[in-house]
């Protein structure tokens, strides 16, 4: 992982509508379906058939945490939002190597943060959830009793479906910074990178409803080599690569715009096809992974 820079708090602005609260810090719907769908179409053949035909299911469940983020649930919302994300510039160095969530929290504590939970969570989350994958499908390898192995079965695939969630939420710039929805106020802005607060929405729900083809996301995702024994490096790996992205993001937006209204620049839609087609191939390298793993 690249030296990352001085420790700084964010505190996510909401926006309250009646009793409602609307986070657009997410890929929209469309953008997780689309790179689910490219994920298991990229599974190879040796995965077992039961899951690669749950695609449907597989798609479905991928917005799925999103779909938990009511305001009208505040302590369910409150204890999930920081799985999210991961605000690269907030942590001290070496807090990622910590060995849980916990111990990163602790991490950042010694360091002064006093709110960890507002640095976000998100590698923890995606490398907790792969090992539960690997633990189900060792469960279901060893099981001989078809009931109990159709149980597994649906958790298993209820667990990759929500794995992927936050795998293709990593895929996103946004979701890695400080800048998670137009410029951060206060930080330096030299090259006059947009503050507007609608831009993390618009880019990865509208825009991308609007202009990006899940045929070209599909056409773009590799098939998965297996990072077995290695997956928590792979995974920082990849978050570490789409947080080198922000700035070219926000010179997208500058430049040539990420307008759903309007016909898009090649430009734009290119990157958006790109972040949704890397978050498809490391979701499938995950799931390819954890059931190489289980073995």
């Amino acid at each position: 992982m690249r030296l990352h820079r001085s420790v700084m708090i964010l505190i996510a602005p909401t926006l309250l509508m009646g009793t409602t609260v609307l986070d657009p810090v997410r890929w929209g719907g469309a953008g997780h379906e689309m790179a689910a769908r490219a994920a298991v179409s990229a599974l190879p053949a040796d995965v077992p058939a039961f899951f690669r035909l749950a695609a449907d299911q597989l798609v479905y469940l991928d917005p799925e945490p999103d779909r938990w983020r009511s305001g009208n649930r505040p302590e369910m919302r409150g204890a999930w939002a920081p799985d999210h994300f991961i605000n690269l510039e907030n942590l001290p160095d070496g807090a990622l190597d910590a060995a849980d969530r916990y111990a990163f929290m602790a991490r950042l504590y010694r360091a002064g943060v006093d709110r960890p939970d507002q640095s976000g969570f998100l590698p923890f989350t995606i490398v907790e959830l792969y090992q539960r994958l690997v633990t189900e499908w060792e469960l279901w390898r060893r099981e001989r009793d078809p009931a109990r192995r159709a149980w597994i079965e649906q958790r298993i695939i209820n667990d990759a479906g929500i794995l992927g969630h936050f795998v293709t939420d990593g895929a996103q710039p946004h979701h890695t910074t400080i800048h998670y929805n137009g410029w951060a106020d206060g930080a330096a802005n030299p090259e006059r990178f947009t503050q507007d607060r609608n831009f993390h929405a618009r880019f990865e729900t509208d825009f991308v409803a609007a202009h990006v083809e899940p045929r070209g996301v599909e056409r773009l995702v590799e098939r998965p080599r297996s990072v077995a024994g290695a997956a928590r490096q792979a995974v920082m790996e990849y978050l570490d690569e789409t947080h080198g992205l922000v700035e070219e993001l926000y010179r997208i937006e500058r430049d040539v715009g990420f307008d759903p209204s309007r016909g898009p620049g090649p430009e734009a839609v290119r990157f958006a096809t790109e972040r949704l087609a890397a978050g498809g191939h490391m979701l499938a390298t995950l799931w390819v992974s954890a059931w190489v793993e289980s073995g």
